[in-house]
């Protein structure tokens, strides 16, 4: 019978804890157990495992490689799935494996090409993907003059961080003047540019910003598989045009996805996304990370989280083609356990009367209750 197989997700995304039932409902039928860590004690994924921690705050990221070595050893971990510090993790793969942990992560060379939108669009215009047009500014008068630009070619401009991930910071520039339009409704992306200058002009320090034009949908994202051969087993696009998704095995999205995976090391499971310039789809962004999504994938008759352990043990998955897509559909939240509270701690005892949870009403005068009562007994039936 085979072993059981232990897998930790540290200081992952919440949706992740889709990805860990897929583990557990495996084809192969194999045992896993699930360790997990936070920061956060009401993340979901800690009530989701078989056993968890909180992780220790204030950490460099070479003293949380050795607490994730550590973790490893005394944890049986057989496969680590890094999202916090992967650069630094990756870097001393070498290390996890003496421990007897497969990282199921990127090349180091992988992971650092993407943790930099400019330095990953270079890259990939390099091997003939298309990417949008797109400044770097770090100065409002920058800002300005890529604004500009794109608006005299007929764009409206947008900008995010050279840095980060899920659409943190994403932002378009508008160029109406504060008022009430922005206040009504749900907040919006939509910033005047005249607010974004001064507090540009103000910060203390410089921003680190890509200044691009906003893109058409749909917006794929496909979901890679790729084996440390740099060949991929899996690719498949999970499309979005407003709140309908779906599934798309077209190759204007697959192949451009599948020349990056190969191309830069990106093993395991990555993200790649792409939108519309023009005619043409052009790079988004690069996740080399399982995407929160991902367990999408099971409307396809994909379980795309155990490929990927089963290849970073070192079995061979061969090419993986789902056998349907699924129909079209829509994301909705839905309840999930947190693990009980222990700090702060909770009243179990009441230390005196309560007020009422409604005000007691005013006592009528006795005229009036009785004038009252008699309407009532007046009153048909």
């Amino acid at each position: 019978m085979p072993s059981r197989v232990r897998v930790w997700l540290n200081r992952t995304y919440a949706e992740n804890v889709f990805f860990m039932d897929q583990l557990r409902r495996n084809p192969s039928d194999r045992a896993v157990e699930i360790h997990a860590t936070h920061g956060d004690p009401d993340s979901p994924v800690l009530a989701a495992a078989d056993t968890a921690e909180l992780e220790p705050e204030g950490l460099s990221p070479a003293g949380y490689v050795e607490y994730a070595l550590d973790q490893c050893a005394r944890r049986g971990i057989d496969v680590f799935v890094p999202r916090l510090h992967q650069a630094a993790i990756v870097a001393q793969r070498a290390e996890f494996e003496a421990a007897g942990t497969a990282l199921l992560a990127p090349t180091p060379e992988g992971v650092a090409v993407f943790e930099d939108k400019a330095t990953a669009y270079e890259a990939v215009a390099s091997v003939g993907v298309p990417v949008p047009p797109w400044w770097r500014v770090r100065t409002a008068d920058e800002l300005l003059a890529a604004v500009e630009e794109l608006e005299a070619a007929g764009h409206k401009a947008c900008f995010k961080p050279a840095a980060g991930a899920g659409g943190v910071g994403f932002r378009v520039i508008t160029r109406a003047p504060f008022s009430l339009a922005q206040l009504n409704g749900f907040p919006g992306p939509y910033v005047p540019l005249e607010l974004v200058v001064a507090a540009v002009r103000e910060a203390e320090e410089p921003v680190d910003w890509l200044v691009m034009p906003r893109l058409a949908e749909p917006e794929v994202s496909v979901d890679c598989l790729t084996g440390p051969d740099n060949r991929v087993r899996l690719a498949v696009g999970r499309t979005k045009n407003g709140r309908r998704r779906g599934f798309t095995l077209d190759e204007q999205w697959l192949a451009p996805a599948r020349l990056i995976a190969e191309g830069f090391g990106l093993h395991y499971l990555s993200n790649i996304q792409f939108r519309v310039f023009g005619e043409r789809p052009v790079l988004l962004d690069v996740n080399t990370r399982p995407a929160g999504g991902l367990h999408q994938l099971s409307l396809c008759g994909v379980n795309a989280p155990w490929a990927a352990v089963q290849l970073a043990l070192g079995e061979e998955t061969g090419e993986i083609v789902p056998p349907f897509l699924g129909q079209d559909y829509a994301v909705v939240s839905g309840p999930r356990p947190v693990r009980p509270v222990s700090f702060p701690r909770q009243r179990t005892e009441e230390a005196g009367p309560l007020l009422p949870t409604m005000p007691s009403p005013a006592a009528a005068p006795a005229t009036e209750v009785a004038a009252q009562t008699g309407a009532a007994a007046a009153a048909p039936a």
